[in-house]
């Protein structure tokens, strides 16, 4: 007998992945529920979706590479040289505090486009080219602070931006999200640049000798992902007034893993934006229930560890086919 459920169109076309998170999400919530009354209060709910905002921005420019087979292991200090950057803008005068964020954010391209750089025309590993961008933006942010903590503080729009709720009562970074994700999901599915990436991720020879000019596209990819690194750090650092050293590198793991939870394959080629807004909420809503819980940081990473090993696992092996 065939089951009523499968006939519908939108549950056909969703990830087992997907479902598999969203599925998780209500049982975190539910376990949430009973540990703290106040867990499913709109106001708890709206801060976690805040919170879930910053490792959103994170996480998208990590879908986009990991869907092209690679990987940046470069995003905690690209947050940290966006955060550090916009708030140091403040002291370059009144142009410096207008464009603050767009410094800072103008600073993570650069990073990124030299990412990609070298992975795309250099033809260097990403793993191992990424991390070693990573030490570099941590050594130009030692070299500018001199190894003490910056005294550079953000300006009143960056922290408007990070905590404010302008509009229906709903944080301003979960509008910025859902930004993002609209222009991400146009990108993705609407356009040539959105299906060279599928391609490249899922063989990225045969997609070479189809015309797409690959090199480029990875270009554009890490660029994009450092800019939104970037972009997360001017955000944390609005958030809490100030930047500082180490910033992004509580973003790494759980970046990854939330791009991982939601079903995009590691090797690339397969994942849809759904699937890491699912992830971004279940490692938000993990994170949270884990410090309710007082685990210890140590576990936490251990977890999310676990978690990628896993869902690698069960959802890596398999074919490539493009979302």
């Amino acid at each position: 007998m065939t089951n009523p459920l499968a006939t519908l169109p939108v549950l056909r076309r969703l990830d087992p992945a997907v479902l598999t998170a969203f599925g998780c999400i209500v049982l975190l919530l539910l376990f949430g529920a009973m540990r703290n009354p106040n867990f499913l209060s709109p106001d708890y709910l709206l801060l976690q979706l805040q919170v879930g905002s910053f490792l959103a921005m994170v996480a998208t420019g990590m879908m986009l590479v990991i869907l092209l087979g690679q990987i940046d292991l470069s995003v905690p200090w690209i947050i940290t040289v966006g955060g550090m950057m916009s708030t140091a803008a403040v002291g370059w005068g009144p142009w410096g505090a207008t464009f603050a964020i767009p410094i800072g954010v103008l600073c993570g391209l650069v990073f990124g486009l030299v990412n990609g750089i070298g992975v795309a025309y250099l033809r260097v590993p990403s793993m191992i080219f990424t991390l070693g961008i990573n030490a570099v933006a941590q050594g130009f942010m030692v070299l500018r602070t001199g190894g003490f903590a910056p005294q550079d503080m953000a300006t009143e729009s960056m922290h408007d931006l990070a905590t404010g709720r302008l509009i229906l009562g709903i944080p301003n970074p979960v509008w910025v999200w859902i930004a993002v994700g609209a222009v991400t999901v146009f990108l993705l599915r609407r356009t040539v640049f959105g299906r060279a990436i599928y391609a490249i991720g899922n063989r990225e020879t045969a997609a070479y000798l189809s015309g797409i000019r690959t090199q480029r596209v990875v270009l554009a990819v890490f660029g994009i992902s450092g800019a939104l690194a970037a972009f997360a750090g001017a955000l944390l650092a609005g958030y809490s007034t100030k930047a500082y050293q180490g910033m992004g590198d509580p973003y790494l793991l759980p970046s990854i893993a939330a791009v991982v939870l939601g079903g995009t394959s590691i090797l690339g080629g397969r994942g849809t934006y759904l699937g890491t807004v699912a992830g971004v909420i279940l490692i938000t809503l993990l994170q949270s229930i884990l410090s309710v819980e007082q685990i210890p940081e140590a576990y936490r990473q251990l977890i999310f560890g676990a978690v990628i090993v896993a869902m690698l696992l069960l959802y890596g092996r398999g074919a490539k086919v493009a979302a």
